[in-house]
């Protein structure tokens, strides 16, 4: 089943992909904004006529995205894949990097990364100011990485 790009208003790819998703059209499947694809909606449907009859109703929706031949382009699922599978917030941080709490009770603070439970998706730290070192768990999207040994 291909799957087609629309175009669509900057800041506007949910409501579209909702809109799309909620139109009774049998012959579309699914519709996806993903967060990495800025001002794109992904469309699975049988053919481009639905999507191009769909998207005549929906306000933000500029249209196709066209291929090279002129017709709608199409994507194999193989392309978007990277799309659905989501990576974990604690990827991209490694033990002994400088953090800084983004949420939480300790908001604000900065902290040496201990150990990393990938699992959990958890990150245990320990707070740099604190005067007995405690080390405190969080979860991987309430901390910023500062500073990294590996760079």
């Amino acid at each position: 089943m291909p799957i087609y790009s629309v175009k669509t208003t900057a800041s506007q790819e949910r409501t579209v992909a909702d809109m799309v998703a909620s139109k009774e059209e049998p012959s579309i499947h699914a519709a996806l904004a993903p967060d990495q694809l800025t001002s794109y909606v992904l469309v699975e449907a049988d053919d481009d006529a639905a999507i191009r009859r769909t998207l005549e109703e929906i306000p933000h929706a500029r249209g196709l995205v066209e291929g090279p031949d002129g017709e709608a382009g199409r994507s194999s699922m193989t392309e978007v894949e990277h799309f659905l599978s989501p990576t974990p917030d604690v990827e991209g941080i490694a033990e002994g990097d400088i953090v800084e709490l983004i949420a939480g009770p300790f908001k604000g603070e900065k902290a040496q990364v201990q150990r990393i439970d990938e699992g959990k998706d958890q990150v245990t730290v320990e707070l740099y100011e604190a005067t007995v070192p405690i080390p405190v768990t969080v979860r991987g999207d309430q901390i910023r990485v500062l500073d990294s040994d590996e760079r």
